[in-house]
């Protein structure tokens, strides 16, 4: 099983300029590359790769940079241009690799050799080949039986450096559990974030004051003249203030998404159309805001972890049509209460859908129906509302498992 870590760097003076120079020499020998593949004819990764020791004899600079590091670069180079043309094979129009510019090139990769995690009494360090033993803030323990396949440095826009561990283990994912004891559905909302079958309703996460800090850092930022030490000085705080912003997010779906993923034997969520929908006229800033992409792509992996059933239905309908009898019922967005005109059954919007999508889920995964839904037990059940903050503190909603209706009586 494959997975990464990620720490922060703490380099010194002399080191932060070293991996800063690094970096740069990365990026020029990436555009040196790039100039070949657009002018020499059919060239291929193998065949360019084996140019880097002559390339050397004249780039003496290139000695102080690890091999495997610019071995890196030119296949990061290839395997871009490889995914253009299959983005291009399906149908989509693509532009061509771009030429580099001083600060655009953010990362470089050690692999299988150059690094090593030293773990001490005092300050852990991570040595990188050519650069030395740069302080690192090792935040968790890796896994015993966990080899470290790779290391990715990167520079954030802060000025902040990090590493990423690519992580290998011997042992693979466990099985998922044939007999579905905990099952869940989950709709995905803007006036609450998540809505599921057992009643819990996460609140959405308010960053208001994040955003605020951020507009007001750019407001600053474009009466600076461009270019100058204070628009640079600006341009940090810009930086800052949009990391706040998306470590705060991050930190509220990881814990969100590892919740469902670790208590519930099948997720069931909707397959959505997140670029579609952010591009529809109005209230397209909070549907970007909501980040449903991120969420629903860390619920997958880390059902994936977790042995955990994970199932996308169709969302068509399932707002409209009624959890118990089947009957669609059209209701605008403002309305949001259920009502069936049908049988009469009633519920929350977010909690019928997510009725509905549970249906859905385990009818692809072939298990027929949930014993919990109101297909079976035609009553609403009790919605408890959990707030944001329990989610970030705890890491998860925190809540007790209840009877169903049918279950108690």
């Amino acid at each position: 099983m494959n997975f990464a870590y990620r720490f922060r760097l703490n380099p010194t003076p002399n080191q932060r300029e070293q991996l800063a120079w690094t970096l740069d020499t990365c990026r020029q020998v990436r555009n040196h590359f790039l100039h070949r593949m657009n002018r020499v004819e059919n060239p291929t990764y193998t065949s360019e790769q084996n140019r880097l020791p002559d390339l050397k004899e004249w780039w003496t600079e290139l000695q102080d940079v690890n091999a495997k590091v610019l071995q890196m670069v030119v296949r990061r180079l290839y395997t871009d241009r490889s995914n253009l043309n299959k983005k291009k094979e399906k149908g989509y129009t693509v532009g061509q690799l771009k030429w580099k510019g001083k600060g655009n090139y953010q990362s470089f990769e050690y692999n299988q050799s150059g690094f090593e995690l030293k773990k001490t009494s005092g300050q852990d360090r991570l040595y990188l080949n050519k650069i030395g033993d740069v302080p690192v803030v090792a935040h968790r323990e890796i896994p015993n039986n966990a080899e470290v396949k790779g290391v990715v440095v990167k520079r954030e826009p802060t000025g902040n450096w990090y590493a990423s561990l690519q992580l290998e283990t011997p042992n693979d994912p466990p099985e998922k559990p044939d007999k579905l004891t905990e099952t869940v559905g989950i709709d995905v909302g803007i006036l609450n974030y998540a809505s599921d079958t057992d009643g819990t309703v996460v609140e959405s996460l308010d960053l208001s004051d994040e955003r605020e800090r951020l507009e007001r850092a750019q407001r600053d930022l474009s009466r600076k003249e461009h270019g100058s030490n204070n628009w640079e000085e600006q341009r940090k705080t810009v930086a800052r203030r949009h990391a706040d912003l998306k470590r705060k997010r991050r930190d509220f779906l990881h814990k969100l998404s590892n919740y469902y993923a670790s208590e519930y034997d099948l997720v069931a969520v909707e397959n959505l159309d997140v670029k579609g929908l952010i591009e529809l006229p109005g209230n397209s800033r909070n549907r970007a805001g909501a980040a449903w992409s991120t969420f629903l792509r860390m619920l997958e992996y880390k059902c994936k972890r977790e042995g955990t059933h994970f199932v996308a239905v169709d969302p068509a309908g399932t707002s409209k049509e009624c959890a118990a009898c089947g009957v669609e019922t059209d209701k605008p967005l403002w309305v949001r209460k259920h009502s069936c005109p049908s049988c009469g059954f009633t519920a929350d919007r977010d909690r019928n859908a997510a009725w509905n999508i549970l249906s859905r889920g385990l009818e692809q995964l072939g298990a027929g129906h949930s014993e919990t839904t109101p297909a079976e037990t035609a009553l609403p059940m009790g919605t408890d509302s959990v707030p944001v903050q329990r989610v970030i503190e705890t890491g998860s909603p925190d809540l007790k498992k209840r009877a169903t209706p049918a279950a108690s009586e």
